[in-house]
């Protein structure tokens, strides 16, 4: 079975470690900006945060959706996790690029929160940290359910508790079965409206 590469893996998991320390030191309130060493901390994190996540896209897209996967994915869910994946990555860029546009703001006289442009990327900072969030948590799910279905995904990146063989649990197979219906239905709707 497939798996990605050490260093994959060290950029997988240590980006995690760069995402939760943004989160732990981001800013809470608009008026701390004014403390002239923070606001150049937060410049130099969403630069180097900002660099970090191109250089990963730039590494990882070279890696197969579905790596180390025991069974080929059907059509659909491999768009689906690629289109999630890509979204994960546009939201790790916008996140850094609203915050350097909020410091380019401040430090160019936009030092009101109510003013229309600070308010707009205040907005879509604001956007883009929930939707990484959210989109983090999806993931997780699609990994832990990947995992109890035992396609082998899980085993290509996670260092522990690996995948031995798929599930042969009842429950397991049975909603894998719909899954897969599921896919079938949306790989024939666009199909038929092709033909249209």
């Amino acid at each position: 079975m497939k798996s990605h590469t050490t260093l994959a893996k060290v950029i997988h998991w240590s980006f995690i470690v760069l995402y939760l320390y943004g989160l732990s030191k981001q800013v809470n309130e608009f008026n701390e900006l004014e403390d002239r060493g923070l606001l150049l901390f937060e410049i130099a994190f969403a630069t180097t945060f900002l660099i970090i996540v191109i250089l990963r896209y730039s590494y990882m897209r070279r890696f197969k959706t579905f790596l180390g996967a025991r069974e080929p994915a059907h059509i659909v869910h491999y768009y689906f996790a690629r289109s999630l994946h890509k979204a994960m990555y546009f939201i790790f860029i916008l996140l850094p690029l609203s915050g350097l546009l909020i410091a380019a703001l401040y430090t160019k006289g936009y030092q009101n929160e109510d003013e229309l442009v600070m308010e707009a990327a205040l907005g879509l900072h604001s956007f883009a940290a929930v939707a990484s969030a959210v989109l983090i948590l999806v993931h997780i799910a699609a990994a832990i359910y990947s995992r109890i279905k035992g396609e082998g995904v899980w085993s290509s990146m996670v260092p522990i508790l690996k995948e031995t063989n798929a599930s042969t649990n009842k429950i397991i197979t049975k909603i894998s079965q719909m899954e897969e219906k599921i896919y079938v239905r949306v790989e024939n709707l666009f199909t038929s409206k092709k033909d249209d």
